[in-house]
């Protein structure tokens, strides 16, 4: 099965020189290769070719500009990068024959990398078993994002889809109830009905739900507020949705 996966579905990619150093000197990460730009020189440079010949990682050249393609940052990427194995990440349509798969999250125009992160810290913390992490309309699984998750990203049940859209459709498909997260929202989520399986999809603080993800949703449910507060920013609200399953699953 692995074979079949795209190396984007099976490796984070991370750039930068403190970065790939930093991954390499984790012993509990499995890095598969290096690749540093023809040219690239420095202290850096040395420091990570002599950690990956420590671990027996594989060093590769390319020219900076493939470099820059693969990082997938030509701004930050300072010559180098690494692949590092994300065990749990798998494509969803290869989590969804999986009959274990009842509770996952799915992020919908997240473009802020600090949200993102805390949010698949968060959901591995409460034990989701699945957080769908689009390819377009969300930012990518990059440094920042690693950061933010305290490095959580490497270990989390991330499922990979192309839209957002796409993945509550499949996920719809394959019986989950479909919840969003609205001020508005008919139900309190602390007193709805959640049937399982269920998919919870975050929007972002500006836009909400996209279009064609808000047409999918089954029911609609608000975060109860005190003192005039309007909402909650998105990582906040996901981990209420997230420990608040975790309260259910232990009723």
């Amino acid at each position: 099965m692995t074979a079949d996966i795209s190396p984007k579905d099976r490796f984070i990619t991370v750039y930068g020189r403190n970065p790939v150093h930093e991954v390499l000197l984790d012993e509990t990460l499995v890095v598969d290769k290096v690749v540093v730009a023809e040219g690239a020189r420095g202290e850096g440079i040395r420091e990570i070719r002599a950690a990956a010949r420590r671990r027996g990682v594989d060093v590769q050249l390319a020219s900076p500009e493939r470099v820059k393609k693969l990082a997938g940052n030509g701004r930050q990427d300072q010559g180098v990068f690494a692949d590092v194995v994300a065990p749990r990440m798998r494509p969803l349509d290869a989590a969804l024959d999986d009959a274990a798969l009842r509770s996952v999250l799915v992020l919908d125009g997240l473009t802020t990398p600090a949200n993102v992160g805390m949010i698949l810290r968060t959901a591995t913390a409460a034990g989701l078993d699945g957080i769908v992490v689009p390819r377009r309309g969300v930012a990518s699984i990059d440094p920042l994002v690693v950061k933010a998750s305290a490095g959580v990203a490497f270990r989390a049940p991330i499922l990979k889809a192309f839209t957002a859209g796409e993945a509550v459709a499949a996920l719809k498909q394959r019986g989950f109830h479909v919840v969003g997260l609205d001020a508005d929202g008919d139900d309190d989520l602390f007193t709805a009905h959640l049937p399982e399986p269920v998919a919870f999809v975050l929007g972002s603080e500006t836009a909400g739900l996209s279009p064609d993800v808000a047409d999918l949703v089954d029911t609609w449910v608000s975060i109860p507020m005190a003192a005039g507060v309007e909402s909650l920013n998105v990582a906040a609200a996901g981990a209420v949705v997230c420990f608040e399953l975790v309260r259910r699953a232990r009723a």
